[in-house]
């Protein structure tokens, strides 16, 4: 029998076993060393599946009306937009967030994703769960690999008496490819904490030295480590009680996953990461109803917003809310123009969200840019790297070195001051301003790119409206001083697009124009 096969019956689910890819030598990590130490702290991460729709979970007012002209079918109307400030309002019926906004515990972090953005559900779940380039593939998940650092043997000799916990929890069937060793998942997938059957003990016969013999050795071994962590998941679970109230399971199954979470975190267990997921984002027709307000994508954004007020709000009556972070992401956002089947299709960034008491609240980066006549390939640019939020979580939640951070997932990895408030590692300054000037703009032949930098690695890339990276002007490190850099578009095609400039302390994108 296959290990990928093996038992998916008791609501406890073992791990995969996979191809994996080599790692670089790097010192040990410090994601799981300080389990008994000074950092105690949690990721819990949220898995939007199907690609959520970006622009209508958070619309940018100063754009309000170049968003009626492209998908006027499906857009709620002003009046009915929660209102948050910064020139941006949040779906009616994400009056828990907003609760939670106001607050002061969450942060947007506005148009994340990735150069050459691919917009196969597939593809694209797997660099985000990788943490791969868009043409690389990776079968390592992107905290599978620092797991790894510190747990190279897993699973033989584990539980052991220093990590006595699963590494991760995934609520559901299967567990998650951000957990995914090139060996083995780091993650246990269980559906209910609190029914968690043994599975039955195959020791007894001889091994024989055979194929055979080291695949009944492994179902042995898991078999044992999977019964050990199921009885301290069930006993962590029964031992806790949550505080606040939390929507009915049956009307939000997805707020029930979260309850289970907060209730096995105070009951002791010490897992880092756990991976939760609601779907049903793939709104390609009948996003909304005959109200825009209401529809398919209205009840995944009530049942997301009141899973997330309550599971704050028994965070901070439980006295976690300084240990856990929470983040979404999800594949991709959705075009910018919606389809006649009152949806939308595949596009390109989104913003992504977190929450915790120390979070830098509010929002990192500039509002989306919409064209005043997108095309209907046309997506919301990327802004930010999914991967600088990742290496972010790395640096200020676990501690991890920048170096390590850059290994781990991309050599220009650039550090986003995501966490403020709790003891960090990483920079909290804000990213200085940037005053790149392009000119002419709009252009028909040739654009000037004029900026400042200090003596520092610079790199300066062109996109289209799809997130395409298009060209490579600048990368590599510059004097101090002004730079001017010009670009050649006159094989370019009418249209809007982006240049990116990256400096080692901020970053800036630059709307750009080609006209006839």
């Amino acid at each position: 029998m296959k290990r990928r096969k093996f038992i998916q019956s008791t609501g406890l689910s073992i791990p995969l076993i996979v191809n994996g890819m080599n790692l670089r030598a790097m010192p040990k990590s410090s994601i799981f060393s300080a389990i008994s130490g000074d950092n105690d702290k949690v990721l819990i991460l949220i898995q939007l599946n199907g690609g959520n729709d970006g622009l209508a979970t958070i619309t940018p007012l100063d754009q309000y009306d170049k968003l009626a002209n492209a998908r006027g079918n499906i857009l709620i109307p002003q009046s009915s937009l929660l209102d948050v400030g910064f020139n941006n309002a949040f779906h009616p019926n994400m009056t828990g967030i907003k609760s939670v906004f106001d607050d002061g515990r969450m942060a947007v972090v506005q148009s994340v994703g990735y150069p050459n953005q691919n917009r196969s559900h597939f593809r694209s779940t797997d660099i985000w769960t990788s943490g791969s380039p868009a043409n690389e593939t990776w079968t390592t998940g992107w905290l599978g690999r620092n797991f790894e650092v510190d747990a190279p043997d897993y699973p033989e000799g584990y539980p052991s008496a220093e990590y006595p916990d699963p590494f991760a929890i995934t609520m559901g069937s299967l567990v998650s490819e951000t957990c995914q060793g090139s060996a083995v998942n780091y993650s246990l997938a269980i559906n209910d904490p609190f029914n968690l059957n043994p599975l039955l003990d195959l020791e007894g016969s001889t091994v024989p030295n055979t194929p055979y013999g080291d695949e009944l050795t492994f179902l042995r071994q898991t078999i044992e480590q999977t019964n050990a962590y199921g009885e301290v998941i069930t006993n962590a679970a029964e031992s806790a009680n949550n505080l606040a109230d939390y929507p009915a399971a049956d009307a939000n199954p997805f707020a029930n996953q979260l309850k289970n979470v907060a209730r096995m975190i105070t009951g002791g267990l010490q897992t880092k990461v756990y991976v939760v997921s609601l779907g049903g984002f793939d709104t390609h027709a009948n996003q909304v109803g005959d109200n825009p307000a209401l529809g398919n994508h209205a009840t995944l954004m009530l049942w997301l917003s009141d899973a997330i007020k309550s599971f704050q709000e028994d965070l901070v009556l439980l006295g976690l809310d300084q240990r856990v972070l929470t983040m979404t992401f999800s594949e991709f956002g959705r075009r910018i123009r919606s389809n006649d089947s009152f949806g939308t299709d595949h596009g390109d960034a989104a913003p992504l969200m977190l929450f915790g008491s120390c979070v830098a609240p509010g929002f990192i980066g500039d509002n989306p840019e919409i064209p005043d006549n997108p095309e209907v390939g046309d997506a919301v640019a990327m802004q930010y790297d999914f991967r600088n939020v990742y290496g972010s979580v790395f640096m200020d939640w676990f501690d991890i070195a920048e170096d390590d951070v850059k290994n781990l997932l991309f050599p220009e990895f650039s550090h986003i001051p995501i966490i403020e408030g709790c003891e960090t590692t990483g920079t909290d300054e804000l990213a200085p301003v940037l005053e790149a000037v392009a000119y002419p703009n709009p252009f028909s032949k040739q654009v000037n790119i004029r900026f400042n930098s200090g003596q520092e690695h610079v790199k300066l890339s062109l996109f289209n409206g799809m997130s395409q990276q298009l060209k490579v002007l600048v990368n590599k490190k510059l004097n101090a001083g002004e730079h001017q850099f010009s670009f050649d578009g006159t094989q370019l095609p009418t249209g809007t697009y982006y240049f990116h400039l990256q400096l080692e302390g901020g970053r800036q994108k630059t709307k750009l124009v080609v006209k006839q």
